[in-house]
């Protein structure tokens, strides 16, 4: 199979709000897919529904040739929440040891995982005294400690400085290059380049999913900022909506940390 995720018709409904209305794409292997948007469009629900623990209300998710949240699906995919996922009463590495051994994995792959994710200097510390930028990394650490086939992460940049985030995007691509598959959301637009497919949601549907060239040579702009800006003023219905949403920003200068 060339795809590592397909999406056909998907629903999912909470309460009388419908968060995702019908989507469908496909996420190839071996490459870094970016799930982009703004807070609220469906980016969180949409990647709950790969790894298996959203309820749908019609549709299908396939992973890996299997329907989503098979139990074989268990040791070959990793998932990074929002929030850390992480024990905080034990080291780094403790942690990445600990997520290592469930994964029949060794010492080596957890102290590996964690200088991979730049915090081998902190890796003595206990979690619940780290920074929310390096609990968020601790989280990662035991997310890619397995060497899962399919990676799926929920804004893994969030609340980390530029050079971090730079160096957590060169990891992503090294995966990639050994044959991992990256899912990435983001609501952050400079990020939309760094990938090697772009997946656009907003108010949940999908309004664009192609290479990141694909998407401004549509739009017939070469930024990405405005191909973007473009695509959804094409989706309104409404005269005078066509305005830029501010939590679909082009760069994360708020609170970061490291």
């Amino acid at each position: 199979m060339d795809d590592a995720i397909v999406v056909r018709d998907l629903v999912v409904d909470r309460g009388r709000r419908r968060v995702l209305d019908g989507i469908s794409c496909a996420v190839p292997r071996g490459a870094v897919t970016g799930l982009l948007g703004p807070s609220g469009s469906g980016k969180t629900t949409l990647m709950r529904a790969v790894v298996g623990v959203q309820t749908v209300a019609g549709g299908t998710v396939t992973v890996l040739g299997r329907p989503a949240g098979s139990a074989d699906l268990r040791r070959r995919v990793g998932y990074l929440t929002q929030a850390p996922s992480v024990y905080a009463d034990l080291t780094v590495r403790e942690n990445a040891r600990y997520f290592a051994t469930l994964h029949g994995r060794g010492r080596t792959d957890a102290d590996r995982a964690v200088a991979d994710v730049g915090l081998d200097a902190a890796a003595g510390q206990l979690v619940g005294n780290l920074s929310g930028g390096q609990r968020s990394r601790a989280s990662l650490a035991c997310a890619l400690v397995g060497r899962p086939e399919l990676v799926v992460l929920d804004e893994p940049t969030v609340g980390q400085d530029p050079v971090l985030r730079a160096d957590l995007w060169a990891r992503f691509h090294a995966l990639a290059a050994e044959g991992t598959t990256l899912l990435v959301s983001s609501h952050v637009m400079d990020e939309a380049a760094r990938c090697d497919r772009l997946l656009l949601i907003r108010e949940g549907r999908l309004i664009a999913d192609d290479t990141p060239a694909a998407v401004r040579a549509s739009a017939g702009v070469d930024d990405l900022d405005e191909a973007f800006l473009r695509l959804i003023r094409a989706t309104e219905t409404g005269a005078g909506r066509a305005t830029a949403d501010p939590a679909l920003v082009p760069g994360e200068t708020r609170g970061e940390a490291s």
